[in-house]
């Protein structure tokens, strides 16, 4: 199992990305421990820093672990001529479950990544790996970078340390600063097939093969959505629900009780995820301040600050939680709107939701073309909004009457 196995469709990247870490490992290995990696990569296929784009789905975070996880390949089957990146070695096994000590994976599950958070990483960044090869840092959502963290991290990009590599991941060029794109090797990725998305589900997930099918074109393709789809009951009974609400928009008592429920399962969702974590974070964080954990007990002075920045990253966890699920309700309305217009079109293309053709072709035969675009129209614009923090009800609320009266 090579590192890039996980990698589905992305066979150029993957490519470019082995010819990289080959001249990565001659850099590392041919100049030997005592010469500078920085000054022979102007003219190599390797680079300081790296800019992975894709829509989402595409695997970009998956590629930009899978060559940290090759730069960081130790196996001797390089001597023999053999690509790093082989999977089994002690250097790609740590890097791809996230336990080796040159590679530092930044995700978030916060609204941004502030300046505090860039200024850490950047100063790791100025270490030398403790293996003696490259010092890697991979941030899958570089583009919740916000600008004074932008600026932060722009000062590294601009003056790399020696055998220190970058791996950003956003969804297009635009979510990043221009100056920081400039000084990256982009990398764009693209939605990868359906049939090849449940042929890892089935290869990798053990998930029936019909299952798999079903979840992989219920998703266009997008990798983790298509897992959670076909493992994850909740989230197979919160799409039904969303495919159901095309057909309850009929009057505004209808547009509005749909609203609401939408706003309501997203807030489902962040209680779920605030149950499942915030406990165990609160008791953790009481523990180490001096307090018995589970007793509710006095905290020692002056660690009330710790206390109340956790209940803050606790809310802010909680805002985004509910922002994803909605987003996701929103594109799985998107999907069902665009296979009405293929209906209506007499498109050829294959349909996302199968599962719910007769609501497709009653709401296809019932509306014009014309309409349906408004009505896609209308969910794109809600996204917009709530990216603009509109209060969420009043832009889903505005959503489906739009829908009504599209």
């Amino acid at each position: 199992m090579a590192v890039w196995d996980d990698l589905v469709g992305q066979d150029r990247v993957a490519a470019q990305l082995t010819a990289a870490a080959r001249d990565a490992d001659a850099l590392v290995t041919a100049a030997g421990e005592a010469a500078s990696a920085e000054e022979p990569m102007a003219s190599s296929k390797m680079t300081h820093a790296w800019l992975f784009t894709g829509p989402p789905g595409s695997g970009r975070a998956t590629a930009a672990r899978a060559f940290a996880a090759a730069l960081q390949c130790v196996s001797p089957d390089r001597a023999l001529g053999g690509a790093p990146g082989c999977g089994f070695c002690d250097g790609c096994h740590t890097a791809l479950v996230g336990t080796h000590a040159d590679v530092e994976v930044v995700r978030t599950d916060m609204l941004t990544i502030g300046v505090k958070e860039t200024r850490e990483l950047v100063r790791r960044a100025q270490l030398s790996p403790a293996g003696g090869r490259w010092q890697v840092i991979v941030m899958e959502d570089a583009d919740r970078l916000t600008e004074g963290a932008g600026n932060v991290l722009l000062k590294a990009v601009e003056e790399p340390a020696p055998r220190t590599v970058w791996l950003l991941c956003t969804p297009s060029l635009e979510d990043v600063l221009p100056t920081i794109r400039s000084r990256c090797r982009l990398l764009t990725l693209r939605t990868p097939p359906v049939e090849a998305v449940a042929d890892l589900l089935v290869r990798r997930d053990g998930i029936d093969p019909e299952r798999a099918a079903s979840a992989a074109r219920a998703t266009q393709g997008h990798i983790d959505r298509a897992r959670r789809l076909a493992t994850d009951d909740r989230a197979r009974a919160r799409r039904a629900a969303v495919l159901k609400l095309p057909l309850r928009v009929d009057d505004v008592g209808g547009c509005l009780k749909a609203a609401q429920e939408l706003i309501d399962a997203a807030a489902e969702d962040a209680k779920q995820v605030a149950e499942e974590v915030d406990v165990k974070e609160t008791e953790e964080l009481r523990a180490a301040l001096g307090a018995a954990a589970g007793t509710g007990g006095r905290l020692p002075r002056g660690t009330a600050g710790a206390m109340k920045d956790l209940q803050d990253r606790q809310k802010r966890r909680a805002t985004r939680t509910q922002r994803d699920t909605l987003d996701l309700a929103l594109t799985d309305l998107i999907a069902f709107y665009r296979d009405v217009l293929a209906l209506q079109l007499g498109s050829q293309v294959a349909l996302a939701n199968t599962d719910v053709r007769d609501a497709l072709e009653r709401i296809a035969s019932g509306s014009k073309p014309e309409r349906t675009l408004r009505r896609i129209e209308a969910i794109t614009a809600c996204r917009q909004a709530l990216d603009s923090n509109v209060a969420p009800l009043l832009a889903v609320e505005a959503m489906t009457m739009a829908l009504r009266a599209g």
